[in-house]
């Protein structure tokens, strides 16, 4: 099957990318929850996926609402108001999304949930649910992707930059053409192949809104919801190295200013962990750990995230400059 989405000259000059931390939210469920072994992300998901259990959010809102594959309801990816949105900002859309519009998406959903009382509940009062859904996607959002937030935004952003200098250098009908395999552009019309949606301008507002996607790998995935621009969600550059382990040649230069101990626990944080994971891993007691972290934490260098009845340590994006200059 093939899609085809016309672009008048209008159309081209509206065409913007956006970093969305939704859709960052659906697709990494899709994988933690369907797809755990999957290939890049099979180590983040071997970590995430039992606080997603211990969280009962295997059987909640987002189970009920993200499938295994297929449509993905529309209004949990409401369109960008800017190029970097917060999720605060994409949450308050969500809340306020139009009953009739999720009414909508149910419809598409239906025969394909295995909690048709839960999703019953939402049609019949989207305004009283919606804020549910909101909280619960929240929790997702501290246990399985704000403690890595710093290097994905990395490799989200840095794709962002990389296609507006493309555009700028080479036009935007090159750039449209390298957003993946199935993507291509073709006299005016840009065509998806391979595909088993619809992109077409009658579903649709004029523009284009492209979102890069550590998480969407192997596909693209498209929403096309008028008056809105239609949004194609595409792999990021560079995605499937966001969980390698980082090797720095700069970790000595940065002992010799934060000490040897500091600097060995933030070289131990390319991955979250809690206090007694690092006095495990680095040899140290829980005390000097503690201590340790809260210094690095005073000055920016790592942030906590709670998990349940523990805290997760992750480095932020100023340490990862620190150790890779």
């Amino acid at each position: 099957m093939e899609a085809g989405l016309s672009f008048s000259a209008a159309d081209l000059a509206q065409t913007r990318f956006a970093v969305s931390p939704m859709w960052e939210v659906v697709t990494s469920y899709r994988i933690v929850a369907h797809r755990p072994d999957s290939a890049p992300h099979g180590r983040w998901a071997a970590q995430v996926r039992p606080r997603i259990v211990r969280a009962g959010l295997d059987r909640g809102w987002l189970a009920a609402l993200i499938p295994g594959s297929g449509y993905l309801a529309d209004f949990l990816n409401p369109t960008p108001a800017g190029p970097f949105p917060t999720l605060d900002a994409e949450l308050d859309a969500i809340r306020r999304a139009p009953a009739e519009d999720v009414i909508d998406d149910l419809d598409t959903l239906e025969g394909k949930r295995v909690d048709p009382a839960r999703l019953r509940s939402l049609r019949e009062d989207p305004p009283a649910v919606l804020p549910k859904v909101a909280d619960e996607i929240e929790t997702y959002w501290e246990l399985a992707l704000a403690p890595y937030w710093a290097r994905i935004q990395k490799v989200l952003e840095a794709d962002v930059f990389h296609r507006a200098r493309q555009v700028a250098e080479h036009g935007s009908a090159r750039v449209l053409s390298e957003l993946h395999e199935t993507v291509r552009w073709d006299d005016g019309t840009l065509r998806l192949v391979r595909r088993h949606c619809s992109l077409t301008r009658d579903q649709a507002g004029s523009g284009l809104l492209l979102i890069p996607s550590v998480f969407a790998w192997p596909q693209v995935l498209t929403r096309s919801v008028h008056p809105d621009p239609p949004q194609l969600a595409y792999p990021a550059r560079g995605f499937g190295g966001v969980w390698e382990p980082r090797t720095t040649a700069a970790t000595d230069a940065v002992a010799a200013v934060l000490g040897r101990s500091r600097t060995l626990l933030l070289t131990e944080l390319d991955t979250p962990a809690s206090t007694t994971q690092l006095a495990a891993h680095c040899g140290m007691s829980a005390a000097g750990v503690s201590q340790h972290l809260i210094a690095l934490r005073n000055a920016g260098l790592v942030t906590a995230h709670r998990s349940g009845r523990s805290v997760l340590y992750a480095r932020t994006a100023v340490a990862d400059q620190l150790l890779h200059p």
